[in-house]
């Protein structure tokens, strides 16, 4: 919980010339679902393949994309900016605590960051994993590693909150757990 004149919290993404609208839209609504504040792109393919593309969710009615031809001039001065790229000398995602105030900048999809960007990174990251990851998964990994950390002592009745939050209205699932011989059951009042 933020009190007193502790800054609020600040997460921009920032895509580097992305090619695959699919990619871009799952981006868009992963950046919504964990609370991302704004999501800025470079390049010309996205635009170019971005009629085509429908949001399902109109995540991009409450985070609009914006175009800038640079990301660093776009970003907020008091942002640490973290490229998250396969990088030798990068630092393993769940080693990395996550600032208050965030940028992170994740490459296209066929290629990588360039050496002069990782050069401003304050930190790069990378997600420790068998190959590389899409340009989505990616953003959804490293975001939920953030909240994760972040809400990691969260009591039951925070997490009851967060998910009658963000579940769909038609679902009123509870869960049944079992421990030795005694049965516990998780009621979710609405």
């Amino acid at each position: 919980m933020i009190t007193g004149n502790q800054p609020q919290p600040s997460v921009t993404i920032g895509l580097v010339n992305p090619k695959n609208v699919s990619n871009v839209g799952a981006s868009v609504r992963a950046a919504h679902c964990f609370g991302a504040d704004r999501i800025f792109y470079t390049g010309t393919r996205y635009q170019r393949a971005a009629r085509f593309h429908t949001d399902t969710k109109n995540a991009a009615a409450s985070l609009p994309l914006h175009h800038t031809e640079s990301l660093l001039e776009a970003l907020d001065p008091d942002c640490h900016i973290i490229c998250i790229e396969l990088a030798l000398g990068a630092t393993p995602l769940n080693e990395f605590e996550h600032p208050t105030n965030a940028a992170y900048v994740f490459g296209p999809e066929d290629g990588t960051l360039s050496q002069s960007l990782i050069n401003e990174a304050d930190s790069v990251v990378f997600i420790p994993a068998n190959s590389s990851l899409n340009l989505a998964a990616a953003v959804n990994v490293v975001l939920y590693d953030r909240q994760a950390k972040q809400q990691a002592t969260m009591t039951r009745t925070d997490i009851d909150q967060r998910v009658r939050h963000s579940r769909d209205c038609r679902n009123r699932l509870k869960v049944r757990h079992t421990e030795g011989t005694t049965t516990n059951t998780y009621t979710i009042s609405e």
